[in-house]
């Protein structure tokens, strides 16, 4: 193991996971609930939203929590047809609102039908890891009607995708290290077996570091990332998120560099 790269990996997740780090970032959203399942959905559609300039990323689930009248669980499972077809004309990037409304309507039964987000993952989680638990939301959510049009917006890691946006909400609910960040809501998965969130700013990061030699950001790389990473902490690898996305999206001058 490299003990100056651990030590200053550690000294970035320190600057980086603490409360400061909530108010310019898309988890700032979930942090302003407290009902769990509040904080499952709200997190979970934010983190769909999550690409892009992260004050547009807030602002459009500020918009979005709006129109839900700030209480996701109860619009969730009670919210007429017609409420629900208001979100029409919702619109972030090419998530329109028809996007929306289907993923609304998936949402009422996973949490009407399957025991909420937290069931559906746990389950895929302790058949096949994160990647049978990912694909397994995939097919539960289009298993409903919906656009073809709609899929594209919930990653498959069987179509290469590094799931970033997934591995990220899954990060904020399952990681407990009482930093005051992520919520730890999930006592269901272990820590350990979560996937790094990978995207342009972490991979740069990474293989700058030589923690990742993989060129492409896909699932590949996020398992490769993983992996060396948990050469450093096994217990709680995804904690380096923080140092690698933290030290890339604001051009900090990492030591080891």
């Amino acid at each position: 193991m490299n003990e100056v790269l651990k030590k200053q990996l550690d000294d970035a997740v320190g600057l980086y996971n603490n409360k400061a780090f909530i108010a310019d970032d898309p988890i700032c959203i979930p942090h302003r609930f407290e009902r769990k399942e509040d904080i499952e959905i709200s997190g979970f559609l934010t983190a769909l939203l999550a690409w892009g300039q992260r004050k547009t990323i807030i602002n459009k689930a500020n918009v979005l929590m709006k129109k839900m009248d700030n209480e996701p669980f109860l619009f969730i499972t009670q919210a007429p047809e017609a409420t629900i077809g208001q979100l029409d004309d919702f619109v972030h990037r090419t998530f329109n609102g028809d996007d929306c409304i289907t993923l609304i309507h998936a949402l009422r039964q996973i949490y009407l039908e399957h025991g909420g987000l937290e069931t559906v993952f746990s389950k895929g989680f302790k058949i096949g890891g994160a990647y049978e638990a990912i694909e397994d939301l995939h097919q539960l959510v289009f298993s409903y009607p919906h656009l073809d049009r709609t899929r594209k917006h919930l990653a498959r890691p069987s179509a290469g995708s590094a799931a970033k946006r997934i591995n990220m909400f899954l990060r904020w609910m399952v990681r407990h290290d009482k930093k005051g960040v992520d919520f730890g809501l999930w006592n269901t998965i272990s820590p350990s077996a979560l996937i790094c969130p990978l995207d342009v700013h972490s991979g740069n990061t990474a293989r700058k570091l030589g923690l990742l030699s993989r060129k492409q950001n896909d699932w590949q790389a996020a398992l490769e990332l993983t992996q060396n990473l948990r050469i450093f902490d096994p217990n709680d690898p995804v904690k380096y998120d923080f140092a690698l996305f933290g030290t890339g999206v604001s051009h900090a001058a990492f030591p080891y560099l």
